[in-house]
């Protein structure tokens, strides 16, 4: 019979894979502080864009594009004649479509429609309402918008992320004091980004005139009011702080 003493105990084996790295709570003599700072801020808009639509239809494919070619000119010729005012003119999507007799068994085609589609940014809003009737007043022609916005690099972005960056610095000022302490060394801030409110465009604008006919009275210029634009920025801040006097 074996003593049980004479047993050689099993030896451990050890565990694998990486050990959990522990996070960096503080102590007691540097408390570690968390924060966020938030900002927003109101600014009128940098700029405003415009989509304007140009179409034309007609029985003879020649013939629509034609009429196609020819308003599409008169739109940009419009939109060019106000120089500077205008930032950036772009033309998106254009398109030719037959379009199909209902009824028979055959591919007859009854109309051909034509469109192509522009979009104009401006920086003078002075003449935006002026432009925009003068566009909605063409033959045919859709515009909708305005939609605004701040340019990628607007000041604005910039006064936000400040903005946060000093309101973390004082939130966690004031939680230091709060406990009798005051901030030591700051540890981390993370960018969550600054960004601006999805624009909301207005009510589309539209007008579409007729093949030919008499010659109409121009219509007075749009009174368009710039809408306001919210700029965002939230940072998480991370700072250690002396030993509170608790």
């Amino acid at each position: 019979m074996t003593d049980p003493t004479d047993e050689t105990p099993t030896p451990t084996v050890p565990t694998t894979g990486p050990t959990p790295t522990a996070l960096p709570y503080g102590t007691p003599d540097t408390p570690r502080l968390a924060v966020r700072g938030e900002a927003r801020l109101d600014v009128d808009p940098e700029i405003a864009r415009i989509a304007v639509t140009v179409s034309a239809r007609g029985t003879d494919r020649t013939a629509a594009l034609t009429d196609l070619s020819r308003r599409n000119e008169q739109a940009l010729t419009l939109i060019k004649s106000y120089g500077d005012a205008i930032e950036k003119l772009e033309t998106g999507t254009f398109s030719l479509t037959p379009q199909l007799a209902e009824k028979g068994r055959h591919e007859r085609i009854r109309a051909y429609h034509g469109r192509v589609t522009h979009t104009a940014t401006l920086n003078d809003f002075t003449t935006l309402g002026e432009l925009t009737t003068r566009l909605a007043d063409l033959d045919l022609t859709r515009v909708d918008g305005p939609w605004w916005a701040l340019r990628p690099d607007s000041p604005a972005h910039r006064a936000a992320r400040t903005q946060a960056v000093h309101e973390a610095v004082q939130r966690a000022r004031e939680y230091a004091e709060a406990l009798g302490a005051r901030l030591d060394a700051l540890l981390e801030i993370a960018d969550l980004g600054a960004e601006n409110a999805a624009p909301v465009a207005a009510p589309a604008m539209r007008s579409f005139g007729g093949y030919g006919g008499a010659a109409q009275e121009s219509a007075p210029a749009l009174d368009l009011e710039p809408q306001r634009q919210a700029v965002y920025a939230n940072v998480n801040a991370r700072f250690t702080m002396t030993r509170p006097a608790l």
